[in-house]
């Protein structure tokens, strides 16, 4: 797969976009926009800036895929048709970031979104403090409807984290007139409703700059939580449950108190659609974490610390076609469901069944690329490797009690 997210290039200068809240986003404390259907905006941090210019080869199909430059120095980019001009955007072509900047001060927007934002009923003020304050949610939701709609009224962390920028934004308003972002896959995109899986990976999880306080901090994080025993922690999930029309909802707070045995079973609890345990798709994820696994093994002196895991799947319940048991062309479908009920073998559509498995969050990576650290490591992320090795043990342990 390229790095590059190629598409047609938009001329330096070109009428902005409206960046929307991304409302799949379920961790992080950076808020991810919108920039169009299939790409992101996160806020630019230059140690992640650097490893997507230095991502090795081998990762990158672990990797959403990163916006970079053209031939002729133009940055590649996306079309905006869709989106309502706001405010101009510049997109350098002469420097080595390929960010988006605001040209124009934010002052304008930020007082039209904090405007609409002080109309919202007192009610419903009262329900979004509510909101950020509950670690696990369930709702039900309208199954004749459009349910990936209707997740941006739901989802907690997403308004969370939009509202903590806005706030930002008014705060800086006097003082900043310019935003840089990276330009990244949306990698819930081709999912009609996207269950997203947010694992903090690794045994530490400060860098190496980081001060005596915030590393104190971080290993208490650690200690306190599962990261500290398997090398990995739940941050934030949502899942949609087709069989019983729920969405549900669980923060990075409620994932820090899990025990071992409670992280399993946020696992399973994921994988679980309301009726019956999606089985087809923990061999894709195992098969993904084997070989993720096996990449890493070679990558020498890199620290992911702080990085996060991504499983995504669509919650959506496709028609399955039943079909005889010697049926001959059953290669040509895609993997293989049990009906029970039916006493026949039932099989979803093509791609129907599919699943992602992706690292992000890069801003304390280092390796010996990085000429700038003082501290460079010695061979492979131990911590890592450890978490994933964990992850395996317990989606394999899953997949047998579950009787795959």
């Amino acid at each position: 797969m390229s790095p590059a997210f190629r598409a047609m290039d938009v001329e330096p200068r070109a009428k902005g976009v409206l960046l929307e809240p991304f409302i799949h986003q379920v961790g992080g404390h950076s808020c991810v926009l919108r920039f169009n259907e299939t790409t992101l905006c996160k806020p630019l941090v230059p140690r992640e800036h650097q490893f997507y210019e230095t991502l090795p080869a081998e990762m990158r199909r672990f990797t959403p895929q990163y916006k970079v430059k053209g031939d002729h120095g133009t940055v590649d980019s996306v079309d905006n048709s869709d989106c309502e001009p706001k405010s101009k955007l510049l997109r350098r072509t002469t420097k080595k970031h390929h960010v988006l900047e605001t040209e124009k001060s934010p002052k304008d927007w930020v007082r039209q979104h904090w405007k609409e934002e002080k109309t919202k009923s007192h009610k419903l003020e009262e329900e979004f403090e509510w909101l950020k304050k509950s670690e696990v949610l369930y709702y039900s939701v309208e199954k004749k409807g459009n349910v990936s709609s209707q997740l941006k009224y739901y989802n907690p962390w997403s308004m969370k984290c939009h509202q903590q920028q806005l706030q930002r934004m008014k705060e800086n308003a006097k003082h900043r007139n310019q935003y840089k972002f990276i330009l990244l896959e949306n990698l819930t995109s081709r999912y009609e409703v996207p269950c997203v899986l947010d694992l903090k990976m690794g045994t530490r999880q400060h860098g190496d700059d980081a001060s005596e306080e915030k590393a104190a901090n971080q290993i208490r994080k650690c200690q306190q939580s599962t990261s500290a025993v398997i090398g990995v922690r739940l941050c934030g999930m949502q899942v949609y449950q087709a069989g019983s029309g729920q969405l549900m909802f669980m923060n990075k707070y409620h994932g820090r108190k899990l025990s071992v045995q409670g992280f399993k079973e946020a696992l399973f609890q994921f994988f679980h659609n309301g009726r019956y345990l999606r089985r087809e798709l923990l061999g894709p994820v195992l098969k993904k974490l084997a070989e993720l696994k096996a990449v890493l093994e070679r990558q020498e002196s890199y620290r992911f610390y702080s990085s996060s895991l991504l499983i995504i799947y669509d919650g959506k319940e496709w028609p399955e076609v039943a079909l005889d048991s010697d049926a001959e062309d059953l290669e040509d479908l895609s993997e293989e469901s049990a009906d029970e009920s039916a006493g026949a073998y039932a099989f979803k559509p093509l791609g129907a069944s599919s699943v992602d498995v992706r690292m992000i969050d890069f801003a304390h990576t280092t390796c010996r690329l990085y000429g700038e650290d003082s501290v460079v490591h010695e061979g492979q992320d131990a911590g890592y490797i450890f978490g994933l090795q964990s992850l395996i043990d317990i989606v394999t342990e899953i997949t047998e009690e579950s009787g795959e």
